[in-house]
Protein backbone atom coordinates (compact mmCIF):
# COMPACT_ATOMS: atom_id res chain seq x y z
CA UNK A 1 0.00 0.00 0.00
CA UNK A 2 1.39 3.54 -0.85
CA UNK A 3 1.64 5.97 1.75
CA UNK A 4 -0.07 9.42 1.94
CA UNK A 5 1.86 12.71 1.52
CA UNK A 6 1.50 16.64 1.19
CA UNK A 7 3.67 18.22 -1.58
CA UNK A 8 4.08 21.86 -0.81
CA UNK A 9 5.11 23.91 -3.92
CA UNK A 10 6.69 27.47 -3.80
CA UNK A 11 6.08 28.82 -7.14
CA UNK A 12 8.23 32.13 -8.41
CA UNK A 13 5.24 34.72 -8.65
CA UNK A 14 7.59 36.75 -11.24
CA UNK A 15 6.92 33.60 -13.21
CA UNK A 16 4.45 33.84 -16.20
CA UNK A 17 1.03 32.37 -15.41
CA UNK A 18 1.03 29.80 -18.05
CA UNK A 19 4.37 28.66 -17.00
CA UNK A 20 3.14 28.52 -13.54
CA UNK A 21 0.00 26.54 -14.82
CA UNK A 22 2.35 23.93 -16.56
CA UNK A 23 4.32 23.43 -13.23
CA UNK A 24 1.41 22.23 -11.49
CA UNK A 25 -0.20 20.17 -14.49
CA UNK A 26 3.31 18.25 -15.05
CA UNK A 27 3.59 17.73 -11.09
CA UNK A 28 0.03 16.29 -11.39
CA UNK A 29 0.59 14.63 -14.60
CA UNK A 30 3.31 12.62 -12.49
CA UNK A 31 1.20 12.42 -9.83
CA UNK A 32 -1.51 10.76 -11.36
CA UNK A 33 0.71 8.35 -13.82
CA UNK A 34 2.48 6.51 -11.02
CA UNK A 35 0.42 7.37 -7.83
CA UNK A 36 -3.10 8.48 -6.84
CA UNK A 37 -3.98 12.19 -6.48
CA UNK A 38 -6.22 12.97 -3.67
CA UNK A 39 -6.66 16.54 -3.36
CA UNK A 40 -5.16 20.05 -5.46
CA UNK A 41 -5.11 22.95 -3.61
CA UNK A 42 -4.09 26.57 -4.88
CA UNK A 43 -3.44 28.54 -2.17
CA UNK A 44 -2.47 31.60 -4.26
CA UNK A 45 0.41 34.34 -3.70
CA UNK A 46 1.27 35.28 -0.01
CA UNK A 47 4.37 36.88 1.81
CA UNK A 48 7.22 34.47 2.92
CA UNK A 49 8.56 34.72 5.77
CA UNK A 50 11.74 35.31 4.25
CA UNK A 51 13.36 36.07 1.40
CA UNK A 52 14.00 32.97 -1.33
CA UNK A 53 15.97 33.70 -4.35
CA UNK A 54 15.18 37.82 -3.61
CA UNK A 55 11.49 37.26 -3.62
CA UNK A 56 9.68 38.63 -0.57
CA UNK A 57 6.14 36.60 -2.21
CA UNK A 58 5.51 32.81 -3.49
CA UNK A 59 2.25 31.22 -5.14
CA UNK A 60 1.51 28.47 -2.97
CA UNK A 61 -0.07 24.71 -4.45
CA UNK A 62 -0.39 22.39 -2.06
CA UNK A 63 -1.09 18.05 -3.78
CA UNK A 64 -2.04 15.36 -1.42
CA UNK A 65 -1.45 11.95 -3.02
CA UNK A 66 -0.63 8.40 -2.15
CA UNK A 67 2.43 7.29 -3.88
CA UNK A 68 5.82 5.20 -3.54
CA UNK A 69 9.43 6.03 -3.26
CA UNK A 70 9.58 5.96 -7.09
CA UNK A 71 7.03 8.46 -7.56
CA UNK A 72 8.94 10.47 -4.96
CA UNK A 73 12.69 10.76 -6.34
CA UNK A 74 11.18 11.52 -9.69
CA UNK A 75 9.20 14.19 -8.22
CA UNK A 76 11.90 15.56 -6.45
CA UNK A 77 14.78 15.82 -8.60
CA UNK A 78 12.28 17.05 -11.66
CA UNK A 79 10.91 19.99 -9.26
CA UNK A 80 14.90 20.60 -8.24
CA UNK A 81 15.36 21.85 -12.07
CA UNK A 82 12.08 23.34 -13.25
CA UNK A 83 12.52 26.44 -13.58
CA UNK A 84 9.78 28.82 -11.78
CA UNK A 85 9.73 26.31 -8.75
CA UNK A 86 11.19 28.61 -5.68
CA UNK A 87 10.69 25.60 -3.38
CA UNK A 88 9.35 22.09 -2.86
CA UNK A 89 8.31 19.99 0.49
CA UNK A 90 7.14 16.66 0.67
CA UNK A 91 5.84 15.23 3.91
CA UNK A 92 4.77 11.99 5.05
CA UNK A 93 1.43 12.01 6.88
CA UNK A 94 0.47 9.43 9.10
CA UNK A 95 -2.42 7.47 8.82
CA UNK A 96 -5.79 9.47 10.06
CA UNK A 97 -4.35 12.67 9.75
CA UNK A 98 -6.75 15.15 8.99
CA UNK A 99 -7.33 17.02 6.03
CA UNK A 100 -5.48 20.06 5.06
CA UNK A 101 -6.71 23.72 6.26
CA UNK A 102 -8.22 26.13 3.38
CA UNK A 103 -6.07 29.21 3.46
CA UNK A 104 -7.68 31.93 5.44
CA UNK A 105 -7.87 35.31 3.45
CA UNK A 106 -5.32 37.86 3.23
CA UNK A 107 -7.68 39.93 5.95
CA UNK A 108 -8.61 37.27 8.19
CA UNK A 109 -7.98 36.91 11.42
CA UNK A 110 -5.80 34.25 13.01
CA UNK A 111 -7.62 31.22 14.60
CA UNK A 112 -6.51 30.03 17.76
CA UNK A 113 -5.32 26.62 18.63
CA UNK A 114 -8.67 25.67 19.30
CA UNK A 115 -10.56 27.27 16.78
CA UNK A 116 -11.97 25.39 14.11
CA UNK A 117 -11.45 25.80 10.18
CA UNK A 118 -13.20 24.03 7.46
CA UNK A 119 -14.74 21.53 10.07
CA UNK A 120 -11.53 20.34 11.36
CA UNK A 121 -9.54 21.48 14.38
CA UNK A 122 -6.79 23.33 13.68
CA UNK A 123 -4.62 21.77 16.51
CA UNK A 124 -5.59 18.48 15.59
CA UNK A 125 -3.58 17.91 12.25
CA UNK A 126 -0.33 19.11 14.08
CA UNK A 127 -1.53 16.25 16.89
CA UNK A 128 -1.95 13.71 14.63
CA UNK A 129 1.96 14.27 12.98
CA UNK A 130 3.46 14.59 16.66
CA UNK A 131 5.39 11.44 18.12
CA UNK A 132 3.70 9.65 20.59
CA UNK A 133 4.53 10.04 23.90
CA UNK A 134 7.83 8.04 24.89
CA UNK A 135 8.94 7.87 20.60
CA UNK A 136 12.24 8.57 20.72
CA UNK A 137 12.92 8.96 17.39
Amino acid sequence: MDALYDLMLLLDPDASDERRAEIVQNVQTMIEGEGTLVGSHDWGTRRLAYEMNHRQEAAYHLFQFEGGNDLLKRLEHNLKIADGVLRSRTIRLKPGSPPPPKPRSDGARALRDDEEEGGVPVAARAAADAPASGDHR
